[in-house]
């Protein structure tokens, strides 16, 4: 009986652990985890390529909200809100650079299981569908930070790409470019002098 007892006492110990361990998981705050690796405050002191990991651990922790049952758009703009930015543009660009990048690594085969390991930890995936499968999913600059190294801390410039096609691409300035580099400029996140860079760029590109 005594032997009976105790087992009983077990089980019951660890279904309260079970339970509370999943009870804590559907609270997650997938938000404010996202806004710690973006905070502006915290991408101002990173390294040249420090916000490179940043990238792949935000889409990480995208995708577990949504396998969690949260919708990615919303989980974006609450940690845009979060992180402070407080700028409207600033913030629309920002939470749209989010959801286009997971986008783009469920699109390349990236966010399985192995895929998603990597990216926690702020390293590339492997590609696993299309033409570029093998490949590592790497970090893009859509404008180059050749123009102004600032840019290598601006989440809404950094993109996800295979890293043969990010190589090809190179410093090229070109429409999207242009284009971008103005939302920037109108959002505060890039300076007069960066943005006449790139259109001096994109002129020079044209002739």
């Amino acid at each position: 009986m005594r032997v009976s007892r105790a087992w009983r006492l077990l089980l019951v110990v660890v279904l309260l652990c079970a339970s509370q361990s999943l009870h804590g998981a559907g609270r997650t705050d997938f938000p404010a985890r996202i806004a710690s690796l973006i905070a502006p405050e915290k991408l101002a002191t990173l390294k040249p390529g420090g916000a490179n990991p940043r990238i792949q651990k935000a889409v990480a922790q995208l995708e577990e909200a949504r396998l969690a049952g949260k919708r990615v758009q919303e989980t974006a703009e609450r940690a845009v809100t979060l992180a402070g930015y407080t700028n409207r543009e600033a913030a629309a660009l920002t939470a749209s650079a989010l959801i286009r990048n997971h986008e783009i690594a469920g699109k390349f085969g990236c966010l399985t299981p192995k895929g998603l390991g990597e990216m926690r930890r702020g390293r590339s995936p492997t590609v696993a569908l299309g033409p570029y499968r093998g490949q590592k999913l790497s970090v893009d600059h859509i404008i180059p930070k050749s123009l102004d190294p600032g840019l290598d801390r601006v989440i809404a410039n950094l993109e996800l790409l295979p890293l043969r096609l990010n190589q090809r691409k190179s410093d090229l300035v070109g429409e999207r470019q242009l284009s971008l580099a103005r939302k920037l400029f109108a959002a505060g996140l890039l300076s007069r002098e960066a943005l006449s860079r790139v259109e001096k760029a994109g002129r020079a590109k044209g002739r």
